[in-house]
């Protein structure tokens, strides 16, 4: 059994409230490769020094229809990164980190990964007044193995994951939330302060098409274009067709927290039946519900066609 600081209600207030000073320190973990929108969040969280300095991207596992397996989609993750670093003219020694190549195999197993433990080392090496921001947009399983390696983390650390569902939705089951059951409830039950971005009825706002892509950020920049291509790649039939860039949520939570409406709130539980128990006896946690889709959107155009 792993045991976790317990951290008071104020430093909890404290850490889930937007942060005064900018740009704040930041990582990102992501499963790059399993869709298309994963592209969008990282060439934007580096396109937005003025909001957060982004110093590590660890790459995330994922099994769907585009990977064999959890360790062939971090591979295939790892190389999106590299590619879209590119792109940016951004190939940073020391910048990238291979992450998990299993799911956790049960409560308290972690699983070790150059990404957890570059997030302990780069984590626990700062003040604890100036938490380390991890943004997560896939599974958690590199987030929390590194707190599970490493309990005093918490203390160091913001974890904003784009996962699950509302919570007061018959079920928590979403795609990045139920790759690995065990290290999603690690999230909720570590107490680590988190700010939980639901999919249904909030991230889900954050659709494009192709005309409008290929309109506002095609033939802009190299950036630009590929993620245009991309998304043309992603689809057979786009007549009437548009895409949800999901992750891009959590990037505009460091950007503007105006854009995103949400309230503290008990953490649930998580249970092995991916449905959500409500104790208001749990620590809290910050919990998104609506977001200004055409605010955020502007944003992250505006970045891509001015970063040439």
């Amino acid at each position: 059994m792993i045991f976790f600081p317990e951290l008071t209600e104020d430093f909890l207030v404290s850490r889930l409230t937007p942060p005064a000073d900018r740009p704040v320190r930041a990582v990102l973990d992501t499963d790059t490769y399993n869709e298309v929108d994963d592209q969008f969040a990282l060439a934007y969280a580096l396109l937005s020094p003025k909001a957060l300095s982004l110093d590590a991207v660890y790459a995330a596992p994922f099994h769907n229809g585009r990977s064999f397996g959890p360790e062939d989609g971090m591979e295939k993750s790892y190389e999106e990164i590299l590619r879209i670093l590119a792109q940016l003219h951004m190939n940073k020694k020391g910048f990238v980190f291979k992450g998990s190549r299993q799911w956790m195999e049960g409560p308290h197993q972690p699983v070790d990964s150059p990404a957890a433990r570059d997030l302990i080392a780069r984590a626990m090496g700062t003040d604890e007044n100036s938490p380390l921001y991890v943004l997560s947009i896939g599974a958690p399983t590199n987030v929390s193995s590194a707190l599970l390696m490493e309990p005093e983390l918490i203390r160091h650390i913001v974890v904003i994951w784009l996962g699950g569902q509302p919570l007061t939705w018959p079920t928590a089951r979403e795609f990045n939330l139920q790759q690995d059951l065990y290290a999603s409830q690690t999230l909720f039950d570590s107490g680590v302060p988190l700010i939980l971005i639901p999919t249904t009825n909030v991230a889900e706002h954050l659709r494009v098409t192709l005309p409008e892509l290929d309109a506002f950020i095609g033939g802009k920049s190299p950036i630009g274009d590929y993620l245009c291509s991309i998304v043309h790649n992603y689809t057979n039939d786009p007549f009437g067709w548009s895409k949800v860039i999901w992750d891009i949520s959590t990037v505009a939570w460091l950007v503007c927290p105006d854009w995103i409406d949400s309230t503290l709130e008990h953490c649930p539980l998580l249970t092995s039946e991916y449905t959500y128990s409500h104790d208001p006896h749990r620590h809290l946690f910050r919990v998104g519900h609506h977001l200004l889709r055409d605010a955020i959107i502007a944003d992250l155009y505006k970045k891509l066609i001015t970063c040439v």
